[in-house]
């Protein structure tokens, strides 16, 4: 799909849709748990991976009416897939279910697209390894498809924290429902330390009691999972929020609100802060759950994606629009999502006019020395691209294109609508 953006206001009210990231952690929580109703769920392309995996394993996942899912688990003991397990676009997907299959008295077999397919899952397949599992890629570099063989029975474990946040999420929901458990110690500084966060507070909601350490993380085998009263809700996603907040900051002269906006573990929640830092009039109501946003004038700032790797899209649309440079910062792991999203953002952009310095660990987006032009850009088959440069479209001279628009379903299927909503000009074709 195509999507054509001219320059538009932006103004309304809209409601923050669930978190992808706890949503992916619920789905799965409750396929080791017993029943589990989860409210509120994010039901995109990414989580439906994850509900599929559960189906594999044994369990059972009920979309209701109101878009709450009933999830009858495998209480803990996934059984051996009958199928390929197919990841989709989910990287999220593949390193949670890699850990789950290891705990099959059997072997699992994982792919997923051809971008995930060009993901890193090396170090989490040598922790399997490590624990008594085998693991492997058929390729033998690292990448899917995998062939994982259980069941592991826990214990202690060494792991970089630099690659992904996710291989100690992974690890953690499977040694809960082990016989020993397991310790992980980090080799290195973990990014992304947030997605850590988000995994033990709902962990504590499921009843599992894991912890951090002086060199890493640790959960104690022989648990099972189960929430109080059998319901869990998703919170608000603040990875989706950013993008109604920067079309606030920058096109929003009359104000744009966002509702279910509560406070969580998410690092995400940052962009509220960033945004306020550059200028924008931002007002969050955290009892309330509501932020109002509304134009200003943009100065570019410093700042650090290093446990926000999923804003780097937004804040470089941000710094095209603001006045002097805005420098992103400890960078190199944005590299490794479903597409580079640093070079992706310093191309993309630059077809829009906007001038930009590309580091290994940093960008730089030279907002005073660029003027935005509407053109044709490519969103790569990434969902953050597409819907950061669909923001750049707001505010360039004349039409932006966006090939590729499609791929908003990874994480947040309604954008457009909500989008058109707010009174952007667009066209689908």
């Amino acid at each position: 799909m195509h999507v054509t953006i001219s320059p538009s206001s932006v103004e309304g009210t809209i409601r923050a849709p669930p978190s992808k990231s706890y949503t992916h952690r619920a789905i799965l929580a409750a396929g080791y748990a017993d029943r589990t109703t989860v409210r509120d769920a994010l039901w995109s392309a990414d989580t439906r991976a994850t509900a599929r995996a559960v189906e594999l394993f044994g369990g059972d996942v009920d979309r209701r009416n109101g878009g709450a899912l009933e999830i009858d688990g495998f209480d803990g003991q996934p059984g051996v897939p009958s199928a390929v397990i197919d990841c989709d676009n989910s990287g999220t997907t593949m390193r949670l279910v890699t850990a789950a299959a290891a705990l099959a008295d059997g072997t699992s077999v994982l792919t997923g697209d051809e971008s995930l397919r060009s993901r890193p899952q090396g170090p989490l397949l040598e922790a399997i390894a490590d624990l008594g599992g085998d693991a492997m890629s058929t390729r033998g570099n690292g990448r899917a498809p995998l062939v994982v063989t259980g069941p592991i029975t826990g214990d202690s474990v060494s792991i970089p924290g630099d690659v992904s946040s996710q291989y100690i999420t992974a690890l953690l929901m499977a040694g809960a429902v082990t016989e020993s458990g397991i310790e992980i110690t980090l080799e290195t500084e973990l990014k992304s330390a947030p997605y850590v966060d988000i995994t033990l507070e709902l962990l504590e909601d499921f009843g599992v009691d894991a912890r951090r350490t002086d060199d890493g993380f640790a959960v104690e085998g022989g648990q099972r999972y189960g929430v109080d009263g059998g319901e869990y809700a998703v919170p608000g996603d603040f990875s989706s929020i950013s993008y109604p907040l920067a079309a606030g900051a920058i096109a929003g002269e009359n104000g744009v609100r966002i509702e279910g906006a509560q406070p969580s573990a998410q690092g995400d929640t940052a962009i509220v802060e960033i945004v306020d830092r550059m200028g924008a009039t931002v007002d969050w109501d955290r009892e309330a759950g509501a932020i109002d946003v509304s134009a200003g004038s943009l100065e570019g700032i410093e700042v650090s994606v290093e446990d926000t790797p999923d804003l780097l899209p937004t804040i470089a649309t941000l710094g095209a629009v603001a006045d002097g440079d805005t420098h992103i910062t400890n960078a190199e792991h944005v590299r490794y999502k479903e597409t580079d999203r640093v070079s992706a953002m310093a191309e993309e952009l630059g077809k829009l006019g906007v001038e930009s310095t590309e580091e290994r660990d940093s960008l730089t987006i030279h907002g005073g020395d660029s003027r935005l032009e509407g053109a044709a850009v490519d969103g790569r088959g990434d969902h953050r691209i597409v819907m950061a440069l669909a923001l750049a479209g707001l505010v360039a001279d004349g039409e932006t294109t966006i090939a590729g628009a499609e791929h908003v379903d990874v994480s947040f299927p309604g954008f457009f609508d909500v989008l058109e909503g707010l009174g952007a000009s667009l066209e689908r074709r």
